[in-house]
């Protein structure tokens, strides 16, 4: 995985089939729907076949209460932004999306997305989400999940505590004498920055430095940089050391760590699911140092957006902030989709689960993935360059040098 880590389904055998249902709520996965104008007592929806279930049952108390209609379209999630950008400039399209945070980049650039106001209620998300759905200071989106990578522990294979540094931990993997130590999934050709990201950060070298008001700025190409550089030279010593390997895809990784033959994997919830399935006595916990700073893995935030065309934003914000923004909902969300939730009162209500609550735990200290356009220009080359580190291509510092003024080139050209 490389990118929005959102779009991957249902986790942790919390998935529901949902069918579709009948009522006052229109519902329809016809692709076109009406004009927002059409109707000024009509609110058109757009959600994909997870939300769909807990977003009708909202909408029916929202139509109860407020005397409007509800028009839910269920999409495919991957044609949603797509859609949008193409239809809501033609007055087309919906009042109301569900979306990843790292779509607003070209959403605010298509200008299809209106700001929304939280007020005192900001302060009742994850501080991780609402900034992920800022763009340039700006608040576009209301949260309703989040999702990051951790380190996954068989705690069987390595009962003792998990060491602080990374090294350490590679050092107590390989000691508990299974084939692999810290599984880590990679591409042949595109790497996986992604996955690699917290031990990346660990050295103090993110991918994009930030404004005075926290938010990402492509001029300041951060891994362009001595930490960078140190990271370089330590994902050339795991390649050497048989740590990191191009040949371990994820489905390699997933299947080792479920045979017992890993102690230890960097991954997402939507794995943890099989490896419980499988009696895995599983931990979650937070990716260890590398180089001496905080690991930080990105972090991938799911919302609603609100049309900056639609004729009925009143009703469109009313919907999205206090329907859409209640603890009820949100835990219904978690439960068709397995996220944790983006509200802490509603994650604090399901901290007895383990795995969801430890991953939201790890993510509190994770990083956004940049929403910016120049992020698209950034993952090939660093994918790229990862694989010849870690395949022992050239010198790591002359190889992250030339990656990152190509980088550098491309964002200055776009």
């Amino acid at each position: 995985m490389r990118r929005s880590i959102p779009v991957v389904a249902a986790t942790l055998g919390l998935a529901l089939t949902l069918a579709a249902c009948s009522g006052s709520s229109g519902e329809t996965t016809d692709d076109a729907s009406e004009s927002s104008a059409a109707n000024a007592g009509t609110l058109t929806v757009w959600v994909d076949d997870t939300r769909s279930g807990p977003v009708k049952e909202v909408a029916t108390t929202f139509e109860k209460e407020k005397g409007v209609t509800v028009k839910l379209v269920q999409k495919d999630f991957g044609d949603i932004r797509d859609d949008f950008i193409s239809q809501a400039p033609t007055g087309q399209g919906p009042d109301v999306i569900v979306g990843a945070h790292d779509w607003l980049g070209k959403l605010v650039q298509n200008g299809v997305v209106a700001p929304i106001e939280l007020g005192d209620k900001a302060e009742d998300f994850l501080a991780v989400s609402t900034q992920a759905m800022s763009y340039e200071g700006t608040l576009y989106g209301l949260p309703y999940s989040v999702e990051n990578i951790a380190l996954v522990k068989n705690k069987d294979l390595v009962p003792d505590a998990t060491p602080a540094s990374f090294d350490e931990l590679v050092a107590q993997a390989k000691a508990a004498g299974t084939q692999y130590s810290v599984l880590i999934q990679q591409d042949e050709k595109t790497g996986d920055p992604y996955h690699m990201y917290p031990l990346q950060t660990s050295f103090g070298a993110p991918v994009f430095g930030t404004d005075a008001d926290g938010a990402y700025d492509a001029s300041q190409l951060a891994m362009d940089s001595d930490g960078g550089r140190a990271f370089a030279a330590y994902v050339a010593k795991l390649g050497a050391e048989g740590v990191l390997n191009t040949s371990l895809s994820g489905d390699v990784a997933k299947e080792a760590f479920i045979n017992g033959q890993a102690p230890y994997m960097i991954t997402g919830p939507w794995n943890v699911g099989d490896f419980v399935s499988a009696g895995i006595n599983v931990g979650i916990e937070k990716v260890p140092s590398a180089g001496g700073q905080p690991s930080q893995p990105f972090v991938g935030v799911q919302g609603f957006f609100i049309s900056a065309k639609s004729k009925n934003a009143l009703l469109a914000n009313e919907f999205v902030v206090n329907y859409l923004g209640t603890k009820d909902v949100q835990l219904a969300m978690y439960e068709a989709g397995g996220r944790a939730p983006a509200l802490q009162s509603a994650l604090d209500e399901i901290g007895d689960d383990p795995i969801v609550g430890g991953f939201a735990e790890v993510g509190k200290d994770g990083v956004p993935m940049p929403s910016i356009p120049a992020m698209d220009t950034v993952w090939a080359d660093w994918g790229a360059t990862e694989v010849a580190l870690v395949n022992q291509q050239g010198d790591p510092t002359a190889l992250w040098n030339q990656m990152t003024a190509s980088i550098a080139g491309k964002i200055a050209a776009s």
